[in-house]
């Protein structure tokens, strides 16, 4: 059995497996979570990161206004289901207003590295990039430099340093709609400077995994297990009728996190529900945030819905493990 090295989370949402449920992921039955008109002038809510904070959980929404505008915005919970968000932005500060200027936020993710929480986000500067902030009570946030130079996505921090540096995998991309994608390691001494850059791990086009074929990312932050870090991440095919976003996940070695220990052939979510199926972009989910319970090895995993609203998974670190080493995908 494996087990997830970290915290214990007593109050992590849970529902159990339903009786007979042959996937390793499983839907919580009141999704979505959280609705496209839940700010006062949201379009859609969904792309989001939640952390465990204080007895509750704070979270960073990506809520698109009904301009169309992409942006990000703080919101909190009792208990990671019902959540109050902001009906304004987030503000940053910073020492340069070159970065702080605005062009599009948008997909964040949340992470707690050593006394803070560490947000990055796809941010607009000439083209997306990565960008990075730091918040001790989600009430002040201070940007830093961005990562990458444009164009890149997707970025998303190890929770701790690995060989003395942070780390974080992000996907390089074009200025559209990426038809390709592959997912790169890179590490930092100090969070401003980025190098070391290695190759993690790419799409596969043979048709015993086409559902992952034409672009990859990484979803929430890895979740370190005594067998390594454990990627929760999806998978994008290029259909007919547009492109299709699934989940997988794969096994990443503990200290070179860029050597890929073992990946799934099969998705563990595809869009098979109303909500994500239809919306402002069809058939996606995509994973962004995943609490976790180190002393039950329970997972919940929140997603967007097709471009629209916010849903809930359950998992386990054993339901994951197990589909890896069940159904490997075997790359040439």
């Amino acid at each position: 059995m494996g087990k997830i090295i970290g915290k214990g989370l007593k109050n992590i949402p849970w529902q159990d497996k339903p009786e007979g449920y042959k996937m390793p992921v499983w839907r919580y039955s009141e999704n979505p979570i959280i609705g496209r008109h839940d700010t006062s002038i949201a379009n859609s809510i969904f792309n989001s990161a939640v952390v465990p904070f204080k007895d509750g959980f704070a979270g960073v929404f990506r809520c698109d206004s009904m301009g169309v505008s992409m942006d990000i915005y703080v919101g909190f919970s009792k208990d990671a289901i019902h959540w109050d968000i902001s009906d304004k932005p987030i503000e940053f500060v910073g020492e340069d207003d070159e970065i702080l200027n605005r062009e599009y936020r948008y997909d964040p993710r949340v992470v707690f590295i050593e006394d803070r929480y560490y947000v990055t986000w796809c941010n607009g500067y000439h083209g997306p990039t990565i960008g990075i902030a730091y918040t001790y009570d989600f009430k002040k946030f201070v940007q830093l430099e961005n990562a990458f130079l444009p164009f890149n996505r997707n970025g998303v921090l190890f929770p701790r340093k690995i060989n003395g540096n942070y780390a974080m995998l992000s996907r390089p991309s074009d200025n559209g709609h990426t038809p390709f994608g592959d997912i790169f390691y890179s590490q930092s001494p100090d969070m401003d400077y980025w190098g070391h850059h290695r190759y993690v791990m790419g799409t596969f086009k043979g048709d015993a995994s086409a559902w992952q074929s034409t672009k990859i990312g990484a979803g929430p932050c890895p979740i370190e297990t005594d067998e390594g870090w454990l990627l929760i991440y999806h998978g994008v095919l290029n259909t007919c009728n547009g492109f299709v976003y699934r989940m997988g996940c794969a096994l990443l070695d503990k200290d070179q996190p860029w050597k890929v220990i073992g990946r799934s052939r099969f998705y563990i979510l595809a869009p098979e529900m109303q909500y994500e199926q239809c919306g402002d972009v069809p058939n996606v989910v995509f994973p962004c945030a995943a609490l976790t319970d180190a002393d039950t090895g329970r997972i919940a995993i929140y997603y967007g819905c097709a471009d629209t609203v916010t849903g809930l998974a359950f998992t386990t670190v054993d339901e994951l493990l197990s589909w890896i080493k069940k159904y490997p995908l075997q790359e040439s």
